[in-house]
């Protein structure tokens, strides 16, 4: 029998059982390592698959690189609120098919692409349609007990941490032994059309939408009392500006190998190891971060997590072989992996059950918004100045983000969160 809560908001919500809110974070687990692995498949090949484009010059390329793998986020953090209020009325799982198909026919499409243009006017239309993590961590976030809420963000960070890991190795190699950079895009979207089927027969949610009279706040409202709740806000802007120094790196990694190891055969695979390393820290750290954040405090992990991860970035800028900045971005991925998780299980404490569908939806703006503008900036500071300067800047926005916790973000205490 579920167990009945009462939210902050007055609504009902009916939790599953324990054997049953397991079953559904497992799942997830799985599903969200399938589709961070089919789509970061795609991560080192972009800026290699610039000049079949059409993109020429080096700085034309990093450029472009950091315009498209921002487009997307850019416009999904616009959408984002939008299907977060849709979540809390149809469901979570409903959203999750929603993405993955839309997002299954735009990885095809981009594979299809003639010019740049093509390419960045399908990421823009995928932006539309995104949401995937955001709409797991909220139906994760409405199954298990307030207590775990910690644990099992945790884990589905793992499960999103692992996917980065395996995915970009794959996408190296399969770009590598086929000649080709096309071929990962339709393996990318054939495995994340896989994933609806996963989460269509596995996925388990216990939702019953709120009676039409007490259906929560609108979007609007919603808007105005994460901007009127102190530590709503500053968390708010924790994520967008991790999100911004994780994803600024992202454009560069490619090239910053190429420009170490100079041009091999096996240039992409190095890059996807490059990319993946980090991953792999990330899955030794996440669990057991995401965990001790129910013990010790989730705004203390967040320090911990946020110096650890600007020590570490800085010294990139200045490094000169490629197995040391192998090690580097491993030294990160052990520090920024519980970044995230620990920021959306304190949000998930301080709102209601039954409007965690669009708060989420509304903090995902932000992960969106810092994913747009960190690629966009590391892609245009690499242009303009190099690209050892984008490692500078990525260690200068994580102290800030530290500073901003210090001072900002409150620690939860015990309370009524529904």
């Amino acid at each position: 029998m579920a167990e009945e809560n009462v939210t902050g908001s007055g609504q009902p919500d009916r939790r599953p059982a324990v054997s049953d809110w397991r079953h559904t974070l497992w799942a997830m687990v799985g599903i969200q390592f399938v589709m961070t692995m089919a789509f970061s498949m795609l991560s080192p090949i972009m800026p290699l698959f610039l000049p079949v484009l059409g993109v020429q010059s080096a700085s034309a390329v990093a450029l472009w690189a950091g315009i498209l793998a921002g487009t997307t986020s850019f416009v999904a953090a616009f959408a984002s609120p939008l299907w977060g209020r849709l979540a809390d009325r149809a469901g979570r799982k409903l959203m999750l098919l929603r993405s993955s198909l839309a997002i299954g026919v735009f990885a095809a499409l981009m594979g299809l692409a003639t010019n740049v243009w093509q390419m960045f006017a399908v990421r823009a239309l995928m932006g539309v349609f995104a949401g995937f993590s955001s709409s797991a961590i909220a139906l994760v976030a409405s199954q298990v007990p307030e207590e775990r809420l910690g644990f099992a963000l945790g884990w589905l960070s793992t499960g999103q941490l692992v996917g980065s890991l395996v995915g970009p190795l794959l996408g190296g190699a399969l770009a590598d032994l086929t000649g080709s950079y096309r071929i990962p895009f339709f393996c990318t979207s054939a495995t994340i059309l896989l994933s609806l089927g996963l989460v269509w027969f596995t996925v388990h949610e216990g939702f019953t939408p709120a009676p039409r009279g007490r259906a929560g706040r609108s979007i609007l409202a919603s808007l105005l009392a994460v901007a009127g709740s102190p530590g709503l806000m500053a968390l708010f802007f924790v994520l967008l500006m991790a999100q911004f120094g994780v994803r600024t790196v992202q454009p560069v990694v490619t090239l910053f190998v190429k420009e170490l190891v100079g041009l091999r055969p096996d240039l992409a695979t190095l890059s996807g190891v490059a990319f993946s390393i980090t991953g792999v820290a990330n899955v030794i750290a996440a669990p057991f971060l995401g965990n001790k954040s129910d013990v010790i405090g989730y705004r203390r992990v967040l320090l911990i997590g946020l110096l650890g991860a600007a020590v570490t970035t800085l010294p990139q800028a200045f490094t000169h072989s490629y197995w040391l900045f192998t090690a580097q971005r491993f030294a990160v991925g052990l520090f920024v992996g519980g970044i995230l998780p620990t920021a959306n299980a304190l949000v998930g404490r301080l709102v209601p059950l039954a409007e965690r569908g669009t708060v989420y939806g509304i903090t995902a703006s932000a992960m969106f918004l810092g994913n747009s503008l960190g690629p966009l900036s590391g892609g245009a500071i690499a242009a303009a100045f190099g690209l050892r300067w984008v490692f500078l800047l990525t260690g200068l926005v994580l102290l800030a983000n530290l500073l901003w916790v210090f001072y900002r973000v409150p620690e939860y205490r015990d309370g009524p969160s529904g």
